[in-house]
């Protein structure tokens, strides 16, 4: 596991939104696990600067996003789809037909979440998998407890979930849908590379659990320990306590 620590929020969003682009430049078929949130947002911002100075083409590029609320159309303002093009597909040259997001208004979602998993099979695996960590420790939506072998599949959110998300609601958690679906953790761990990134003084807790916490399937984030080829990126608030708590015994780069 590489570990980097920056000094601010901006540069760690300029070193996760780079290594999204080397993985653009240089795989001839990139295949993307995508994420959402306040922090993406920055992220995506910045590669879609990249687009907009000619140097990225996103048009072999594949995505995959970890998931979707229950009941919310691809149309819907509060939509993770709806989220994704607003904030970077509408910006770049990404085929639609390469684009996948779970559809939260299946009829049959069980169905669906067979169908993503086959989907991102069929595609060869996704290449680099992009991810934040929520208050509960999740990653995805795999609220606690999520088998670290658990696949696509419908999760019931948890309160301090809904609670965290509820800006996009007027902030009313009661909103928030309370189901949602979401890769399940092993198939994150599938992916051939792992980037978590996270900053600021309200992660500290959680990412030091994460990363010196015992291996959890209460804290999902924990299974990215077992994973070959995984990166995090911290700003300087939230690496605060895994620091101060840390035997060192990652590669950090401070």
């Amino acid at each position: 596991m590489n570990i980097i620590v920056t000094d601010s929020p901006e540069q760690a969003f300029s070193k996760a939104a780079d290594m999204i682009a080397c993985e653009v430049l240089y795989n001839p078929h990139p295949v993307l696990g995508l994420a959402t949130g306040r922090t993406m947002e920055s992220i995506y911002r910045l590669l879609v600067k990249q687009y907009e100075a000619s140097a990225l083409d996103f048009a072999a590029t594949t995505s995959f996003n970890l998931d979707e609320y229950v009941g919310l159309s691809a149309t819907d303002p509060n939509s993770y789809r709806y989220y994704m093009q607003e904030h970077l597909f509408e910006h770049v040259n990404m085929s639609t037909s390469q684009i996948h997001v779970p559809n939260g208004i299946a009829r049959d979602l069980s169905v669906e979440c067979a169908r993503y998993e086959a989907a991102i099979e069929k595609a060869g695996g996704i290449g680099l998998q992009l991810l934040g960590i929520g208050e509960t420790g999740h990653i995805g939506f795999n609220e606690p407890p999520s088998a670290f072998n658990s696949r696509t599949r419908v999760v019931h959110l948890d309160e301090i979930t809904r609670r965290q998300n509820s800006g996009m609601f007027g902030n009313d958690p009661t909103r928030v849908p309370e189901h949602a679906l979401t890769m399940g953790v092993g198939t994150i761990l599938e992916a051939r590379k792992l980037l978590l990134v996270a900053v600021g003084k309200g992660k500290a807790a959680i990412v030091d659990d994460a990363l010196n916490g015992p291996l959890n399937e209460n804290v999902s984030a924990t299974a990215i320990r077992l994973h070959q080829d995984c990166t995090v990126i911290l700003d300087n608030a939230a690496a605060s306590i895994w620091k101060s708590n840390s035997s060192n015994g990652f590669n950090s780069i401070l």
